[in-house]
């Protein structure tokens, strides 16, 4: 189910009137069932693949608080990891790995060996996030910082909830878990919180990202045959889009979450403000950033075994995310380029001073990771390498395609001024959802005001396709 959805519109209110309803005891069971109904929306056989690792995962953390040795403890561990990150790489990464075992026998010129055929399958929504957020905990129950959840039931739910069920933000289990047993009293603030946040961030998704992915499909999907300058453009806007579509998935998670009493991981902090592409990373998809930083980049060795291991440990990273985001090699190519990114920056401060010129850190930033987007978004490395080519080859640009023609619309002056103003409007008024829209309880007028203006610029601007949020398929 989507949050942009008439479905959702009925979903929402019904499950949340309910929570506060049925008494403390059920609500556990009532947040089950809902969270099984929104993700069997999509494609209902799939749940059984959350409830097989949802049962192994379940039993690894009830023998992993035994008193078992730690070699024991080990090996509960490493059972869980491989039914885990076996489903994930069967689902997502089995098809990628025959084409290109395919392809370098064939390259090699053995010809007559035996191809590996594909499976048909689809990956189920989300998998990546619920896999990850289901090895946090098995992996915080061995290392004894968080104590095995023995209601079946309730660590069904830690790793279904539906407002972060299919995109996050990956939570650990000292931060949910706990919150699944307390009982929550109807808070008219949070719950108008949770509102304001659903609020902006169907804004962000259906009046600033969906515009903008009619026109950036539009270039991407034939870059060959699409203008330098549109090209541009639409690096530009994607850059922009993936921010709102993201970021307005998790605030509209976290607001429904908020309006029930949960506090869920903020997931953005206004990344394209960064300085540089650390800062990036602190602000950015936080909840996937500290997780890899938790579990991979410290048990590597982080920064503690010298200058070449760190910049090691920071390339297996930022390639390994990469490869989380995608079975393609546009994704491996895009983390490298952010362990490229992140490494300079080390460096740098390593024995530089920050640059102090105003603004220039943060326009370097943003240039940076727009560019990289390129990699992220392209379908395949050598339409990505054309539109580099493109971009970069000043003699290509022609502004008589400053305004083109899209699926029969015109997109002159009037929609880029349109859509510019509605992004200086985001931009300045992302600050309040930062501090968690409390602002706005001290404010009743601009309560309103705001209100009034985001549903009514929603209704009127946005575009209600039913499109998909894009981390929905990683």
């Amino acid at each position: 189910m989507l949050f942009n959805s008439i479905e959702f519109l009925f979903f929402f209110p019904i499950v949340t009137l309910l929570y506060f309803i049925l008494p403390h005891k059920f609500r556990w069971l009532l947040l089950l069932i809902a969270s099984c109904v929104f993700y069997a929306a999509f494609i209902p056989e799939y749940i059984l693949i959350l409830f097989a690792t949802i049962i192994i995962d379940y039993f690894a953390g009830i023998q992993l608080g035994k008193n078992y040795s730690q070699s024991k403890k080990k090996s509960i561990l490493l059972i869980s990891l491989i039914a885990n990150i076996g489903i994930l790489a069967i689902f997502k990464y089995f098809n990628f790995f025959v084409d290109n075992y395919n392809q370098l026998f064939q390259f090699i010129g053995f010809n007559n060996f035996q191809r590996i055929p594909h499976w048909d399958l689809i990956l189920p929504i989300g998998l990546s996030f619920h896999t990850f957020q289901a090895m946090s905990y098995t992996i915080e129950v061995y290392r004894g910082n968080q104590q095995p959840e023995r209601h079946f039931g309730i660590y069904a739910l830690y790793v279904m909830f539906y407002p972060q069920l299919v995109a996050g933000p990956i939570e650990r289990p000292q931060n949910v878990l706990h919150q699944f047993h307390e009982h929550h009293f109807f808070n008219s603030t949070k719950f108008w919180n949770g509102i304001r946040l659903m609020l902006w961030g169907l804004f962000k998704k259906v009046v600033i990202a969906d515009r903008l992915s009619i026109y950036v499909n539009q270039f991407y999907q034939n870059p060959d045959q699409s203008p330098a300058l549109n090209l541009f453009m639409a690096t530009l806007f994607f850059t922009i889009q993936i921010y709102c579509d993201f970021s307005g998935y998790s605030d509209m998670a976290l607001g429904a979450a908020e309006s029930m009493g949960f506090n869920l991981m903020i997931n953005f902090k206004r990344p394209y403000q960064a300085g540089d592409i650390q800062e990036f990373w602190s602000r950015w998809h936080v909840s996937l950033s500290t997780w890899f930083r938790d579990y991979l980049y410290i048990p590597l060795g982080g920064n503690k075994k010298g200058e070449i291991r760190k910049y090691f440990n920071v390339a297996v990273v930022f390639i390994l995310s990469g490869f989380w985001h995608g079975a393609n090699w546009t994704f491996i190519v895009w983390g490298f380029l952010h362990a490229i990114g992140n490494s300079i920056t080390m460096f740098w401060k390593s024995f530089k001073r920050p640059i102090s010129i105003p603004i220039l850190p943060q326009l370097a930033t943003f240039s940076f990771v727009a560019l990289a987007w390129i990699f992220f978004r392209a379908d395949s490395l050598s339409n990505a390498w054309i539109i580099l080519s493109k971009i970069g080859n000043i003699n290509d640009y022609s502004f008589e395609n400053l305004f083109p023609m899209v699926s029969g619309i015109q997109y002159g002056l009037k929609w880029h001024f349109l859509v510019f103003i509605l992004i200086v409007f985001m931009y300045f008024l992302e600050k309040y959802t930062d501090e968690r829209l409390y602002v706005f309880n001290k404010k009743p007028g601009f309560d309103l005001i705001f209100t009034i203006l985001i549903l009514t610029l929603s209704i009127t601007l946005g575009v209600f396709n039913n499109s998909s949020f894009i981390y929905f398929q990683f």
